[in-house]
Formats: structure tokens, sequence, C-alpha cells
């Protein structure tokens, strides 16, 4: 069991780098892929910019 505690704990101090360097190159994809997307079928981007909106405005804070 001390050895699985002594792997962890490496692990540990650099996970909260690694996981943000994930996210950011995750939500980069993500907004290009949504790019493209929107890129390729307008009229859908379209329509999905209007339901955003929609929902913004009867959205109660």
């Amino acid at each position: 069991m001390p050895d699985s505690e002594s792997r962890e704990d490496p692990a540990q101090q650099e996970t909260d780098a690694q996981r943000r360097r994930r996210r950011d190159r995750f939500l980069r994809e993500l907004a290009e892929a949504r790019a493209l997307r929107d890129r390729v079928q307008p009229r859908r981007a379209k329509a999905a910019r209007l339901r955003h909106a929609m929902r913004m405005r009867t959205f109660r804070w």
C-alpha cells in the first residue's frame, strides 16, 4: 500500500497544471469545432443563435 501512495503524490502535484492544460486544449478544440460547424451549416448556426437569444431573453435572473 505505501507504494501506491508514493506513486500518487507526484501525480497529485502535477494534476492541477495538467488538468488546466487539458481543459484549455479541450476548450480550444471545442471552439474550433463550433466555428467549423457554423461555417459549414450557416442556417443551423443562425437558428441556434436565435434559440440561444430567446433562452437568454426569457431567463429570469
